[in-house]
């Protein structure tokens, strides 16, 4: 199991590879994807839908 030291420097290494601004453009475009997984997931089990 790794310890918090381990993980700070992964995320420091990451943090220096992509940079600050394509690590938040990173999550921001992987919330909207699940946000839209979600939506049609959601209206795929609708029963009231007319396909």
């Amino acid at each position: 199991m790794p310890g918090w030291g381990q993980i700070l420097i992964v995320l420091l290494i990451v943090l220096l590879v992509f940079g600050a601004k394509r690590i938040r453009t990173l999550g921001s475009d992987l919330g909207k994807s699940l946000k839209g997984f979600k939506k049609e997931m959601k209206e795929d089990n609708d029963p009231d839908r007319d396909s």
